[in-house]
């Protein structure tokens, strides 16, 4: 007894037991409490002994903490302590009602009739960086990223989704019927699939951290663009090669992302990088001369045909990770002399091809569009995208 007892009433019983009328403890009650048995009422400023048995009582009041364990009880919170999967599962009573934290599924369980359900997910992904967007895409945070930055997250773990496109390549420069710039390589995890015939990659594994956004540019004329990636310390990088320029001399197209369109000699083509992208189209040399296509993240840019419309570029991939459909990394269209019709470019962002020794265009921005070919200006690859989307709830 820490510091004074005083009993109005001891009445024994035939099974041993004691039982206090009233007793007031003054100062605190230390050491092991076994069956404690009470009908009236226990007040106390703290009880934190250990107690076992029942404890029963017409009311309870701890005027500062009641501490069981890892869970507790005071004026102003509740502790419900914190187990895993396996401990629960082992050793956690399973009376309808009994709530738990589980550290394993980072959520409240309670115990329902049907088992345990989960009362509320607390794993809930914080992240900033990018244009962050909330709204248009239902139950999903969406980060774009239009230049190089950095993604952080703060808060939660799980799978992301993502899309990361290379700057696209550079037209053939001096003549429009040279070839135009493949697209920038594409990899994505969204439904659509990969560029370049290649299945749809896994989820992106995010927890937090600081990762790494290069957004590529594209490329000049006759050059390839840059690459884009997501990466950090934890993971392997997610990168995209730039797309296959086109160029003068020789007169043939890159390898790349998508692979650049050949000239009007029937020099080689750029070819593609699976997974990524397609190659590029061979060029003809004919009385009116075409340029082959830049290749396409969804196909592969069209060979040139000889006095006829020009080739079209390769065309893109349509993918909906912001919620909207949208197609990324088309190849520039060929270009041709004479009065024949230049080649279109590829759905998502490839230019135009030109005619008649005109300019070609250039490769949208944000798309990693190939740049078409041109006799005083050359278009210029796109430059790429890189987008995170991951559950909000």
């Amino acid at each position: 007894m820490a510091s004074n007892l005083r009993v109005d009433q001891i009445t024994s019983s035939t099974t041993g037991s004691v039982s206090i009328g009233t007793a007031t403890f003054t100062g605190g009650l230390s050491g092991d409490i076994t069956g404690l048995n009470v009908t009236g009422v226990i007040t106390a400023t703290t009880l934190n002994q250990n107690v076992s048995g029942v404890v029963t009582a017409t009311s309870f009041n701890a005027t500062s903490n009641i501490t069981v364990g890892d869970s507790f009880i005071n004026a102003t919170s509740i502790g419900i302590g914190t187990t895993t999967t396996a401990g629960r599962d082992a050793g956690i009573g399973t009376a309808v009602g009994t709530l738990i934290y589980n550290s394993t599924t980072i959520a409240i369980e309670a115990y329902s009739p049907a088992g345990w359900v989960i009362v509320r997910n607390l794993n809930v992904i914080s992240a900033s960086g990018g244009t962050k967007d909330t709204t248009s895409r239902t139950g999903y945070a969406v980060h774009t990223f239009t230049e190089p930055g950095s993604f952080t997250v703060t808060n939660g773990t799980g799978n992301a989704e993502y899309l990361v496109v290379a700057g696209g390549g550079g037209g053939g420069p001096g003549a429009s019927f040279r070839g135009g710039g493949g697209a920038g390589g594409l990899r994505t995890s969204s439904p659509g699939g990969s560029g370049g015939g290649g299945d749809s990659e896994s989820l992106l594994p995010i927890a937090p951290g600081t990762y790494t956004i290069q957004v590529g540019g594209g490329g000049a004329a006759g050059t390839n663009g840059t690459p884009s990636f997501i990466t950090n310390p934890g993971i392997t990088s997610i990168t995209s090669l730039g797309g296959g320029g086109s160029n003068a001399s020789p007169d043939s197209g890159n390898p790349g992302g998508s692979g650049g369109g050949g000239g009007h000699g029937g020099s080689p083509a750029g070819s593609g990088t699976p997974g990524q992208g397609y190659p590029g189209g061979t060029g003809v040399n004919a009385t009116s001369a075409s340029g082959g296509a830049g290749g396409g993240a969804g196909g592969a840019g069209a060979n040139g045909v000889g006095n006829s419309p020009g080739a079209a570029g390769g065309v893109g991939l349509e993918v909906s990770i912001t919620g909207s459909a949208t197609y990324y990394a088309g190849g520039a269209g060929g270009g041709v002399e004479g009065g024949y019709t230049a080649g279109s470019g590829g759905a998502g962002g490839g230019g135009d091809g030109a005619n008649n020794n005109g300019n070609g265009t250039s490769g949208t921005a944000n798309t990693g569009g190939g740049g078409a070919a041109g006799a005083s200006v050359a278009g210029s690859g796109g430059s790429g995208i890189v987008i995170i989307a991951y559950p909000t709830t």
